[in-house]
């Protein structure tokens, strides 16, 4: 294996990750590849215990193809958890395709991905994630029956980017209810860290909800389309200067993996950490570190389950407020998360784990 330059890379380092690693256990990991049109993906099936595997596809410039393939890996085991945390009769998948979106991306090369998802047969389902939009998966959904995220003219829900967002505000006021007593977000300051699909949904109900917002992005046009739009909103010159400012109740991650690391733990001033990005702990034991701190965090992969809430609905026929009424009840499970770890004196993403290894072990020895 090499990577994208075509310097090797160590293979068994994902061989040991996939087979004997507490990261692996996936039951499919797949390697794509279409010459003629430049299509690198890797299609990751960690479990299909509770039904077929439902996870988004991400367009991504990874550094090296080792790199794609462990996100594959860590982004699926998180959709088996997500789905058994939202109660959907699905297990976990992830696909990403290597490269550039602004740079690779064509009709040809969609195609030719909807065709390596078609060839496993219904057992992984797919849907948008970065990089990819609802016009990507109508184009998919051409070589691929198994697709969600579909516009509505093409028989989809559109963009699931607006129940991500309500997900995560129920979410936060879950986090309020426990840690303040009150649910809602009135006169609290939250920080949002990527405004981008999820983000700027998020502003919105934050704002109607009374709270102040201080923003930032990587992208200018994402900023100025909050700003544009509400001068109120604060921006700050970046995720460092953000997660370090005075006064911050709740901290939004909504953009990359990996925001609460060695380096950001220490300096966050918020007592809440909320938000929609996936994978938000960089490694084993940042959840003990944000305890240990009074940091209370609330697990990623529960509060932004109101996306695939809505593909998975997708795949039954869609009704919006049947899907807004199930992404509600993330306030419910995100309190019983918090319950379930002061019981068991443990963090709260450790008494998530538990609850969703138990679903997915229930349905195994069904």
């Amino acid at each position: 294996m090499t990577d994208v330059t075509g310097a090797p890379v160590a293979t068994v380092d994902v061989l040991h990750t996939l087979f004997h690693s507490e990261q692996g256990g996936h039951e499919q990991v797949v390697l794509c590849q279409d010459r003629a049109s430049g299509l690198k993906a890797v299609i990751a099936l960690h479990s299909t215990a509770l039904g077929p595997a439902l996870g988004g596809t991400r367009f991504y410039p990874y550094a090296s193809e080792e790199e794609a393939v462990a996100d594959a890996l860590n982004l699926s085991r998180g959709m088996s958890y997500k789905n058994a945390m939202a109660g959907l009769d699905h297990g976990g998948g992830k696909a990403v395709i290597i490269g550039d979106p602004e740079q690779i991306k064509t009709e040809e090369l969609l195609l030719a991905y909807g065709r390596f998802v078609a060839s496993l047969g219904g057992r992984y389902v797919t849907a948008c994630d970065v990089g990819t939009y609802v016009a990507d998966m109508d184009v998919v959904a051409r070589e691929c029956r198994w697709t969600t995220g579909r516009s509505p003219e093409n028989g989809g829900a559109g963009d699931s980017s607006v129940l991500t967002a309500f997900g995560v505000f129920q979410g936060m006021r879950a986090s309020a209810q426990h840690l303040w007593g009150d649910p809602t977000l009135r006169g609290r300051r939250v920080g949002i860290a990527g405004v981008g699909k999820v983000g700027h949904h998020l502003v919105e109900h934050l704002l109607q909800d009374g709270a102040s917002v201080v923003i930032t992005d990587v992208r200018d046009e994402s900023v100025l389309r909050i700003t544009d739009r509400h001068p109120e909103v604060t921006v700050a010159a970046d995720t460092d200067a953000l997660i370090r400012s005075e006064g911050l109740d709740i901290y939004a991650p909504c953009a990359l993996g990996g925001a609460l690391n060695d380096d950001s733990v220490p300096v966050l001033t918020a007592k809440v950490v909320c938000g929609a990005a996936n994978n938000q702990l960089a490694h084993p034991g940042v959840e003990k570190d944000l305890a240990e701190r009074g940091i209370l965090y609330a697990p990623d992969y529960v509060v932004n389950a109101g996306g695939v809430i809505q593909v998975a609905d997708e795949l039954h026929g869609f009704d919006f407020e049947r899907c807004r009424a199930k992404a509600a009840k993330i306030f419910d499970t995100t309190l019983s998360i918090f319950a379930r770890a002061k019981d068991d004196g443990i963090p709260p993403a450790a008494a998530a784990d538990r609850i969703a290894e138990q679903r997915i072990s229930e349905a195994r020895v069904r």
